[in-house]
């Protein structure tokens, strides 16, 4: 008998070629990735050149004389003649003690803001009273009033209480709430279904209890989120504090960031100490945004924003 050898092939699938929608929606991304990270690395790159070698050439993607000496400015471990001396204006700032108070300011606004909210929240919707959706719908109003209309009221206000270069006259104009967190956990309270507050309910539990006990467990995702969106707000807030304070023990981080921008007629702008500065109070929020970002997108999901 004679062996037949059977031979067996590989059929290898085709090789689809990328559409032209495919190609162009990552060039599409990729640019938009780009002209994102283009400016930080501006910053980034201007924050390691001289100011000498930033006002001989201006134009140079690379770092001009590479030296530390923004950051050193911005961390205040250069005296003021140091700066001078370097072509820089901002000599011996008192970071840690800006620092300090842009974190005890994010912290109580974001702190107060969300209890408060989410106790507001729970009572736009959950609670059954007169007047509900039409107190709600004028509060909700206020997300169409433009922030600068209320500064002048606000100043006034805190002016009258003798809070001006205060730290709680920074953070009261938005300590207790906000329309937009009332509005962003009311979402969340509503998703939640009735059977599990009338099981509380059965169970003897109080509205107060079945808040803290829990709804507000319930919530600790879109809370968390709220949270990190407030503090982000808080700390990246500038026109405010600059008009409430006015020393240092109230002046907040990106408030102090202006002192670069103090021209002498030896040397100008400080571009360098600015940029590393701005790269200094900014990098924590990057990172607080990075950490949280994926939670963030799926919370904001979930209570069905759009």
């Amino acid at each position: 008998m004679a062996a037949v050898a059977e031979t067996t092939t590989t059929v290898r699938p085709e090789r689809r070629r990328p559409s032209f929608g495919r190609v162009m929606a990552w060039t599409v991304m990729i640019a938009i990735v780009l002209i994102t990270l283009v400016p930080f690395y501006w910053i980034l790159r201007t924050a390691l050149s001289s100011n000498p070698g930033l006002n001989a050439q201006p134009a140079d993607p690379l770092p001009v004389d590479l030296t530390l000496g923004g950051f050193e400015r911005a961390l205040g471990l250069q005296s003021t003649e140091e700066a001078v001396a370097q072509g820089g204006a901002g000599g011996g700032l008192k970071f840690w003690r800006y620092l300090l108070n842009s974190v005890l300011v994010s912290t109580l606004i974001t702190a107060c803001q969300i209890f408060f909210s989410a106790m507001a929240a729970y009572a736009f919707a959950r609670l059954r009273w007169r007047g509900r959706d039409t107190v709600f719908a004028l509060f909700l109003a206020g997300l169409m009033v433009p922030t600068i209309f209320t500064l002048l009221p606000n100043f006034v206000l805190i002016k009258e209480l003798g809070l001006v270069d205060n730290l709680l006259g920074i953070a009261l104009p938005t300590m207790f709430m906000t329309p937009f967190a009332v509005f962003f956990l009311r979402q969340f309270f509503m998703n939640v279904p009735k059977e599990v507050e009338e099981a509380a309910l059965l169970d003897g539990a109080g509205k107060v209890r079945i808040f803290f006990r829990v709804l507000l467990p319930m919530a600790s995702t879109p809370v968390m989120t709220l949270a990190v969106l407030t503090y982000i707000t808080s700390w990246n807030d500038y026109f405010w504090p600059l008009m409430v304070s006015y020393s240092d023990s109230s002046r907040v981080l990106t408030v102090a960031l202006a002192m670069f921008r103090a021209q002498t007629p030896q040397s100008g702008i400080d571009w360098s100490g600015l940029m590393a500065a701005t790269l200094i109070a900014a990098l924590p929020m990057l990172v607080l945004f990075g950490f949280f970002a994926r939670r963030i997108v799926s919370s904001i999901s979930f209570t069905g924003l759009k």
